[in-house]
């Protein structure tokens, strides 16, 4: 086994494989992508302020688990 160096393009396709293999793990077992919830708010709704992680998965559990009003922004 050699010490080659794997080439910056191909170590970039595997990093966002990684991530999307992640995500769609989370996703699958019911947690929430707090990252992709940020960038749509910004990107978004720039006039709000996005929430914090531990307030973001809290409202995520209610919305899941318990009362769920039906709304969704976009």
């Amino acid at each position: 086994m050699g010490t080659e160096l794997v080439p910056v393009g191909q170590y970039q396709a595997h990093r966002r494989l990684w991530r999307r293999l992640v995500q769609t793990a989370r996703l699958c077992c019911g947690i929430p992508d707090y990252d992709n919830y940020v960038r749509h708010v910004l990107d978004k709704h720039p006039d709000r302020t996005p929430m914090d992680y531990k307030t973001f998965f809290r409202e995520r559990q209610q919305a899941r688990f318990g009362g769920g009003n039906g709304f969704r922004c976009c």
